[in-house]
């Protein structure tokens, strides 16, 4: 059974790294033939290379414990797995967020004044919502890592089984008041403000669909379809982010084992989640999807 769920995750990655890579691979070459892109598709490739690396990174580590089954959990090696992953889970969730931002900044049709400043001002940010997803995802990591570094110096320190009672619950008590609180908070505050960005955007938009639905006869217009279309993928991409969210959120609790299934079918959904990102981004983008340089905009609706 656990075989056949490695398998099943392996080809998972495996799906999520092509679709990425032929998100990376289309707006590098925009980026040759022009020598820039827009501060949207910055955005885009950033999150793209962070994805495609993020599953090598698990692909590296179901090699590395298939390889070596009894590999102890807060080893070297697993430590420096478990920090690469953090760190790209938690760049993967801001730069997700911050393209939630820029979307609903720029497409947007509410007239407060802060809509209106902010839209002027948005591009300009790109540089620093890169770096913010850096420099926050980085010291997330380090503190990730620093529980980790401890749990293995403890081991280390005592002369007996690996799994000994004392141990165990100096695990239990670092899994339960330390890594899940702060997983928690980290991954709540991207992901409550990715929310509410999408929130606003479909809000903007399923009102924008109405009054072209008034204006207009007819439902088979193209415009009425783009801006269906739109709001579908919206609303398909905030299901993802928020099933994505839960999946990271039940894996690291407690309350499953690693040998439990209930925790690898949360692993499966997770990685399910991140293969439909780029199938759900190419299906919404044709121009994207036929590897033709074009600004990323959803489907009927600039975005530059």
């Amino acid at each position: 059974m656990a075989s056949a769920l490695a398998g099943v995750l392996l080809l998972l990655c495996l799906g999520s790294v092509v679709g990425n890579g032929f998100i990376i691979v289309s707006l590098a070459t925009e980026w040759l033939l022009r020598r820039k892109l827009s501060p949207c598709d910055t955005l885009l490739a950033s999150l793209g290379a962070s994805r495609f690396c993020l599953q090598w990174v698990v692909i590296g580590k179901c090699v590395y414990l298939f390889l070596c089954p009894q590999a102890f959990p807060y080893n070297p090696a697993m430590q420096v797995f478990s920090f690469l992953w953090d760190f790209l889970n938690s760049v993967t969730l801001w730069l997700s967020t911050w393209l939630s931002i820029f979307y609903c900044v720029k497409i947007t049709t509410f007239a407060h004044p802060a809509f209106l400043w902010l839209k002027g001002k948005v591009s300009r940010c790109v540089p620093w919502m890169l770096l913010s997803s850096l420099g926050l995802s980085c010291f997330s990591s380090i503190l990730f890592f620093i529980g980790n570094r401890r749990l293995y110096q403890n081991y280390l320190q005592r002369d007996r089984p690996r799994w000994n009672d004392t141990y165990s619950e100096l695990r239990r008590f670092y899994e339960n008041f330390y890594f899940f609180p702060l997983k928690l908070a980290i991954w709540t505050v991207p992901t409550a403000t990715f929310l509410l960005g999408m929130a606003l955007l479909i809000t903007s938009l399923g009102r924008h669909a109405r009054q072209v639905l008034l204006i207009i006869s007819g439902s088979q217009d193209t415009r009425v379809q783009a801006h269906f279309r739109a709001l579908l993928t919206l609303i398909s991409f905030t299901i993802l982010f928020t099933t994505h969210f839960l999946s990271l959120v039940l894996s690291s609790a407690v309350v499953f084992s690693f040998q439990d299934l209930r925790y690898g079918v949360w692993q499966v959904v997770l990685y399910v989640c991140t293969v439909l990102y780029p199938v759900i981004l190419l299906w919404s983008n044709p121009r994207l999807r036929a590897g033709l340089p074009g600004r990323c905009c959803l489907p009927g609706v600039a975005a530059s």
